[in-house]
């Protein structure tokens, strides 16, 4: 059994429009699969809307222990340089090349410190 959450990473839509469309808190891979196969008309709009400018989901990685989240991006994240889990130190992470400062923005994903070297 996947996750609703784990369903709209496989097809690639928000959660809320999971929700919204009855895709049910637990799903089995046959069913997903069938959506998958034969697409609602919501789910082929969907798709046929998007613009490519920014993507649905985005797999943040932990730069020092390759810890992996997927989340939805913000409209305010920068460019990360680096992603760090919150409980890891600078000193793990490579200094910022010379004449750039560093920037840590927290509270990326559920865990995660963006650094931005600029």
């Amino acid at each position: 059994m996947l996750t609703r959450r784990d369903a709209a990473l496989r097809l690639d839509i928000p959660l809320e429009m999971a929700s919204r469309h009855g895709i049910p808190s637990r799903i089995s891979e046959e069913d997903l699969a069938a959506i998958e196969a034969t697409p609602p008309a919501w789910l082929l709009q969907s798709r046929a809307n998007r613009t490519g400018k920014k993507p649905v989901w985005v797999a943040l990685v932990c730069t020092v222990c390759g810890f992996t989240e997927q989340a939805r991006p913000k409209k305010w994240w920068p460019e990360f340089t680096y992603l760090s889990c919150d409980d890891h130190y600078d000193y793990n992470l490579p200094d910022p090349a010379p004449g750039l400062s560093r920037t840590e923005i927290p509270g990326v994903g559920s865990r995660f410190i963006g650094i931005v070297d600029a």
